[in-house]
């Protein structure tokens, strides 16, 4: 055991009122888990973080600690923080690979259909899988993951770690359909007439939002979304231009300077930056720069033009300088976030999307179409892990009171 590890544990102050809770999007019991690990009792530990969230291995990996759970935790403000992450992760990874599968006590008869195999598809499937659900999900690529598989690099989650969930799932009974896309061959309502009783949607947000402007059709022009799927496919060149400052900006960057290229510089239009401070830093200390008040007007052969911004009272955004600025670029990437696809919303029935293309639910998770439950990006718009996992439990449960008559739309 890395004696830093059990150093951190040592650390926590065990508080009556955990802040360090209160800090994390899905609760996790941060200072039981602790007092466990401080007992060697690492099977108990680990069973209370997969419970509470299946893809604790994955979130102690990505998450925003700093935002989250050492942010909030009180040695913090005098000290340096808890990092919980780093015990949660020695917990979790050992747990993912000895965990016990046991057989459901009561096996249900109605079956479930989980759209999607990103992280809120998953979090739904073993939640109801555990409940004795039989689970299976449809996953239009040819593996699971979703934004964890396709959109986080491998410095950042290895890949490795999903091809050992998706080894759990299927010890679980949880049947995994890929290549399979619902809203084409197969329709919702076909899940339906096949006796499905209740069905998630968690297909993400993986289209690339567009940025409306001149030259985004060009041939040294990419999505974020796009190339962090298979960045050596790409051949970015020496000199990239990321437009946009989010955490996938951040992700591609450094994905860029370990694949080859030498500079690259993300443009923000106003002086705020949407990546977590953690992203930021590593981004910078990778080689990457960052230039804020910069507005695209369009994007030429040689890179991306803009226009300086201009700041009124409390730097808001009044305006731009009339000066063009040819940036030279050998590749531009386009990287301000996603949003999702809009075929299954096309293709069914009562299904309902707003005008920015995110599925409309109640405060059940129910969709407008009755028994079709989502959370997750496909619901919120890009967001975290973890955030997808906590819209997922909470779906789940609905599901299960749906299923036993409780729940109607």
């Amino acid at each position: 055991m890395p004696l830093h590890i059990m150093t951190e544990a040592e650390r926590c102050l065990n508080c009556k009122n955990p802040q360090c809770q209160k800090g994390c999007p899905v609760h996790t019991p941060i200072p039981q888990v602790i007092q466990l690990f401080k007992e060697h009792k690492l099977m108990e530990a680990g069973e209370i973080l997969f419970r509470n969230n299946p893809l604790s291995a994955i979130c102690s990996e990505v998450c925003d600690h700093h935002q989250q759970c050492a942010g909030h935790c009180i040695r913090g403000r005098k000290d340096s923080p808890v990092h919980f992450s780093s015990i949660e992760n020695y917990i979790s990874e050992m747990y993912l690979d000895r965990m016990h599968i046991i057989a459901p006590a009561e096996r249900k008869e109605q079956k479930v259909a989980v759209i999607g195999a990103g992280p809120a598809g998953v979090t739904v499937a073993v939640l109801l899988a555990h409940e004795g659900y039989p689970v299976t999900m449809f996953e239009w690529k040819s593996k699971i993951g979703g934004v964890m598989q396709y959109g986080i690099p491998e410095f950042r989650l290895p890949k490795s770690i999903i091809d050992r969930y998706e080894a759990r799932l299927e010890e679980m009974g949880i049947q995994i359909r890929l290549n399979a896309t619902i809203g084409s061959v197969l329709m919702i309502d076909d899940l339906f007439r096949d006796g499905y009783a209740s069905i998630f949607v968690g297909t993400g947000a993986e289209r690339p939002r567009t940025l409306g402007v001149r030259g985004e059709s060009f041939g040294n022009v990419h999505f974020a979304m796009n190339y962090l799927t298979n960045p050596k496919a790409h051949h970015l060149g020496q000199k990239v231009a990321v437009i946009g400052v989010g955490n996938a900006a951040m992700d591609v960057a450094r994905t860029a300077l370990r694949n080859g290229s030498k500079s690259v510089t993300l443009y923000a239009m106003g002086k705020e930056i949407a990546a977590s401070s953690s992203e930021v830093a590593y981004a910078e200390l990778d080689g990457a720069e960052i230039e804020t008040g910069m507005q695209i007007q369009e994007i030429t052969e040689k890179g991306p033009v803009f226009k300086r911004t201009i700041y009124g009272e409390n730097d808001e955004i009044i305006g731009a300088e009339d000066e063009l600025i040819q940036v030279e670029a050998d590749s531009t990437i386009i990287a301000i976030s996603q949003i999702p696809r809009g075929k299954l919303v096309r293709t069914t029935s009562g299904l309902t999307a707003a005008e920015n293309g995110l599925l409309i639910v109640d405060d059940n998770y129910m969709t407008t179409r009755e028994g079709v439950f989502a959370a997750g990006d496909v619901v919120t718009g890009a967001k975290t892990v973890v955030h997808a996992v906590d819209g997922a439990k909470k779906a789940a449960a609905s599901m299960m009171r749906y299923m036993n008559g409780e729940l109607k739309q």
